[in-house]
């Protein structure tokens, strides 16, 4: 940039530098703290408040538990004066509520000061005179001991009329512009006012550094308070207080290392609020402290309340990314982001931590009346799959597999992209059921009986276009004996290879939720129930995951009523079922019989048979512990090694090798 050069450090170090307040690892209580709201955030606004609207404001800050506020300027306009009287002659200063105002170092400004006050509980006077070198010389033309004789003078007519007004009063003084001046300088003025208040330990008084013009960075600040701090005369009934400004954007970091430095007392403003680029911001400075386990004393637990009343009566607008109190400051929109605060939560409910500790929330946003479901983890084109699962976890109780977190995830983020939007929870919910809960294209299965026979038998009611067919099927569950059922009826072959249930943690809580996950030619398909049973649960997430397959819009399935019966028979009685029981059983000849099931089956009595009892045999190797010899047996073999030979041929393994794989 051009022109740097006519600027310099306009800053003064102190005549003796200490670093005692760098040895301090971190404030361990909170400063007294006085709002300026009023006075200094007020008079920075475009429009001022309306008496109405400072009243309001006022008790705001005492329900957040301000227990100093400056109210204003009382000699400054009638406006300013008016407030000071109403909130006297309305009763509206808590007894533990000390009212401040703010006066210059000038007789007739002191006298109406002080007019204002009158009758107030407990009020500070606080008295400003400017002592910088800039000040001194460009505005009032005066040299040190002109200025420190105008700041003696106030003092003296502070005390004189404290003693002939009715109230009970505390004497503040301000070296204004503190920041361009000679830092022995600004103490020696100091302690010449104090020589005046002669201050006591039951009626201390307040010296107040500002930061007019912030114009050196923290550390330098707090090497010239520490110099105040060890030098100011009276110190032990004196307290030494703060009012940062943030002209370099350093008004919170000035004002803690300013803390660690000696001051006892801190004067700012709800969300920096201030003229030119604002004050310290109380708020921020506040939650800092309670983010390290320490009570600010302050109570800002409905920060959206506080943030609606400020913006309404200030007509200010707090930024979306403003510390602890923007609308997105606890929100992620990240993948990695969100999977980690996901994970970080599930960790602390596991873990049943009493500490906080969440990746990428330094505080519980609870803590703050934010919500976990709409203000933390939200959805769009950039969000991953833990976000999508902890919005869905959050708001509707669903909790998705590991498996499907990553086919959710991406559907999710694919409509957030098309739509450039962001996704609210009701949004990713509907996205969610329309793709897993409710997509039964193809078909349904409007009921289902079941009974115990040599494991389950299901009897299940296929509901396909026009047509609705019974199919009895067996299994050694009743999910395997429905998918059985399903697979016979469209002659269709898959893997039901993932399950996993909970109860919904939310909403209802006598429902259940059941997810299953199936493979067709190596590729898997997801589906979702969410039923008061949870068989019917774990049925209906079957019925969505095979419809996904797109084999099956191409498949003629069994519509054949008498073929349907034949199955259903031959599911039955697979262990010892022959051509012969059939023929008998449907009164048909051998040779009719035959011809007829390999036309509408498209296989062969016998491979039909085989089919069914491998089918059966991998269910039994997978779910039980019966021997290789055992489960040929039970399927129908008399000879293992038949039944090895026969099995190897179907799965390109043997069926120890089956039972072994992961």
């Amino acid at each position: 940039m051009k022109n740097f050069e006519k600027y310099e450090r306009q800053y003064f170090m102190p005549p003796e530098v200490t670093y005692d307040w760098v040895k301090k690892e971190y404030i361990d209580q909170p400063p007294i703290w006085c709002s300026v709201d009023l006075r200094d955030g007020n008079q920075a606004l475009i429009e001022p408040m309306s008496l109405d609207e400072k009243l309001e404001f006022f008790e705001l800050l005492v329900k957040v538990g301000f227990k100093e506020i400056e109210v204003g300027f009382p000699a400054a306009s009638e406006t300013e004066y008016n407030f000071m009287r109403a909130l006297i002659e309305r009763n509206m200063i808590p007894d533990d509520v000390t009212v401040q105002v703010l006066t210059q170092a000038r007789e007739h400004i002191i006298k109406r000061t002080f007019e204002a006050v009158k009758g107030a509980p407990h009020a500070v006077i606080h008295l400003y005179n400017s002592t910088s070198v800039a000040q001194r010389d460009q505005v009032f033309k005066k040299d040190k001991e002109q200025i420190k004789k105008i700041a003696i003078d106030g003092a003296e007519l502070l005390k004189k009329l404290a003693d002939e007004t009715e109230g009970n009063f505390t004497f503040e003084y301000s070296p204004e512009s503190f920041s361009g001046t000679e830092v022995d300088y600004a103490v020696e003025v100091c302690n010449a006012v104090l020589d005046v208040w002669k201050p006591q330990a039951d009626n201390k008084a307040i010296i107040n550094i500002p930061t007019t013009v912030e114009n050196a960075m923290p550390h330098v600040f707090a090497s010239q308070l520490e110099y105040v701090h060890k030098h100011l005369a009276y110190r032990e009934n004196v307290i030494l207080s703060l009012h940062p400004h943030n002209d370099r954007g350093c008004g919170v970091a000035t004002a803690e290392l300013g803390i660690l430095a000696g001051a006892d007392r801190i004067e700012g403003t709800l969300f920096g609020n201030g003229e030119r680029t604002g004050n310290v911001d109380i708020i921020t400075l506040g939650m800092n402290m309670f983010s390290h386990g320490v009570d600010p004393k302050l109570d800002f637990s409905n920060m959206e309340e506080i943030k609606e009343a400020y913006e309404r009566l200030t007509r200010m607008t707090v930024d979306v990314r403003q510390p602890y109190a923007g609308e997105l400051v606890f929100t992620a929109f990240s993948g990695s982001h969100q999977d980690a605060i996901a994970k970080g939560m599930s960790w602390r409910e596991e873990k049943k931590c009493d500490k906080w500790t969440v990746p990428y929330l330094p505080i519980d946003p609870q803590d703050v009346g934010r919500r976990y479901d709409s203000d933390v983890i939200r959805i769009n084109s950039q969000s991953g799959k833990g976000g999508v699962n902890y919005i869905l976890k959050q708001s509707h109780g669903i909790n998705l597999p590991e498996k499907m977190r990553e086919e959710v995830g991406y559907l999710v983020k694919g409509v957030s992209d098309k739509a450039h939007k962001e996704l609210t929870p009701e949004w990713v919910y509907q996205i969610f059921t329309d793709n897993y809960v409710n997509a039964k294209t193809i078909f349904s299965i409007d009921e289902c009986h079941f009974r115990q026979a040599d494991g389950i038998i299901a009897d299940a009611t296929i509901h396909h276009g026009n047509d609705e067919q019974i199919v009895t099927a067996s299994g050694n569950g009743r999910l395997d004996a429905v998918s059985n059922a399903i697979k016979q009826y469209f002659n269709i072959s898959y893997e039901l290879r993932y399950y996993e249930e909970h109860s919904l943690t939310r909403g209802s809580s006598s429902k259940a939720v059941a997810y299953v996950g199936i493979i067709s030619h190596e590729k898997t398909f997801w589906g979702v129930g969410i039923d008061a049973d949870i068989i019917r649960a774990s049925i209906e997430a079957l019925i969505v995951a095979v419809n996904k397959i797109e084999e099956l819009r191409t498949t003629d399935p069994v519509k054949d009523a008498r073929m349907i019966e034949i199955m259903n028979y031959i599911q039955a009685n697979y262990i010892d079922v022959t051509l012969d029981d059939l023929a008998d059983k449907f009164y048909l000849s051998k040779p009719y019989l035959s011809k007829y099931i390999r036309e509408k089956s498209g296989m062969t009595f016998g491979d039909l048979v085989k089919k069914i009892r491998m089918k059966k045999a991998r269910a039994l190797l997978k779910s039980s512990s019966m021997t290789v010899e055992n489960i040929a047996l039970s399927v129908g073999y008399q000879n293992v090694e038949h039944f090895n030979r026969l099995f190897k041929k179907a799965y390109n393994m043997t069926p120890v090798q089956f039972r072994n794989q992961k």
